[in-house]
C-alpha cells in the first residue's frame, strides 16, 4: 500500500505527518487489498476557525476496483484526520459487506487477499504408533473406543476375520469402514 500525503498552502509538521500515516495505515485492516491512498491537506483563511483545515482522501482498492473518497473540515489537522479516517473506515466496511452479500463470499476467508504461494514440501510422517490388534466383536470395539475416548478405532473383526475401522460420526452414531483388497 502506497500512502501519499501532500500539503497545499500549508507545511505539514513531521508529527502531523506521522499521525496521518498512522491513521490511514489502519485502514488496511478493514480491506486488505488497498493499492494506494492519496491525502491532500490544505489550510484556508475562513471566517470560521472550525473550518480552517480541509482534508481530502482517496483510497483505491483492488477489491472490485473500487475508489473511496472522503472530505472534511476541522479547526486543526488532527481532528480533520480523525473525521476523514472514520468516514473511510465506514465506507470500507460497507464495501466489504457488499462483497460478502453479493455471493462472492468473504474474500478474506477465501484467500483472495495476500495469497501465499504453495511450497513444494512433501508431507512427512512425524510419528509412528504400533499396537497389537486382538480379535473382537463390533460391540467390544465400540466399548474399547469409548473407554479410550478416541473418535476412531482400528480392530480385527472376530466374526468376519478381517480388519475394520470404527469411527464416530458427527450425528453421534458410529460408522464402519470395511476395506476391500484387490
Amino acid at each position: 500500500m502506497e500512502l501519499q500525503i501532500t500539503g497545499t498552502n500549508t507545511e505539514i509538521a513531521p508529527a502531523a505527518n506521522n499521525y496521518i500515516a498512522q491513521k490511514f495505515n489502519k485502514l488496511n485492516k478493514h480491506l486488505p487489498d488497498i493499492l494506494d491512498i492519496k491525502v491532500e491537506v490544505s489550510e484556508e483563511q475562513t471566517k470560521s476557525r472550525e473550518q480552517r483545515f480541509l482534508m481530502r482522501a482517496t483510497v483505491n482498492s483492488g477489491a472490485g476496483k473500487a475508489t473511496f473518497h472522503a472530505e472534511e473540515r476541522a479547526e486543526d489537522l488532527f481532528k480533520a484526520t480523525d473525521k476523514v479516517a472514520a468516514i473511510l473506515t465506514r465506507q470500507l466496511e460497507k464495501h466489504k459487506g457488499k462483497l460478502y452479500d453479493r455471493g462472492r463470499g468473504n474474500p478474506l476467508a477465501r484467500g483472495k487477499f495476500n495469497q501465499v504461494e504453495p511450497t513444494n514440501t512433501a508431507w512427512k510422517v512425524v510419528k509412528t504408533k504400533r499396537f497389537i490388534i486382538e480379535p473382537m466383536t463390533l460391540e467390544e470395539a465400540i466399548t474399547q473406543m469409548e473407554q479410550l475416548g478416541h473418535s476412531f478405532f482400528l480392530f480385527f473383526d472376530a466374526n468376519a476375520s478381517e480388519v475394520r475401522l470404527l469411527y464416530r460420526r458427527n450425528d453421534g452414531n458410529y460408522g464402519l469402514i470395511e476395506p476391500e483388497f484387490k
